[in-house]
């Protein structure tokens, strides 16, 4: 694991935070990174509906989040800088969530020096998201990083 590990997932939480502010209300917070699987979180208050679960579009949002923060991390991890975007998506909601869930996503293998040489960086990624033991929704989406541009 990174020793630096910590400390990024610190930054990405204030990145959410500062640009996303709808996670600062969610509370969305990163648990971890270890072998190349991510795991995000967000308690069952303030996401709540009238049923006593998650809400459908909190759910969304912390599946979309936790992929877009894995292409973070991988970016952060080999150096790399790019404007990460969610480009599709869709969601398949399984069972009710009642409980704080997390959500988790391993990298696959792809070649991010794509970014490097001046290209886009595309990458499907699975969301699960779990409560308890139990899957209750998988999200699949693909990300797009574009390189950002340097200002002369």
């Amino acid at each position: 694991m990174p020793e630096n590990i910590d400390k990024l997932l610190s930054e990405l939480q204030q990145t959410w935070h500062r640009t996303i502010p709808v996670s600062g209300f969610m509370k969305i917070e990163p648990v971890s990174y270890f072998n190349k699987e991510f795991r995000v979180t967000a308690p069952l208050e303030p996401n709540i509906n009238l049923h006593k679960t998650m809400f459908a579009g909190s759910i969304y949002t912390l599946m979309t989040l936790t992929g877009w923060g894995m292409v973070w991390l991988q970016q952060s991890l080999a150096g790399l800088e790019g404007d990460i975007v969610l480009a599709d998506a869709k969601v398949k909601y399984i069972a009710p969530i009642e409980a704080a869930p997390v959500a988790k996503v391993s990298w696959p293998q792809v070649d991010m020096s794509v970014l490097s040489k001046g290209r886009r960086l595309k990458v499907m990624l699975e969301v699960k998201l779990y409560c308890d033991n139990t899957c209750c929704a998988i999200f699949e989406g693909l990300y797009i990083s574009k390189p950002k541009q340097s200002i002369s």
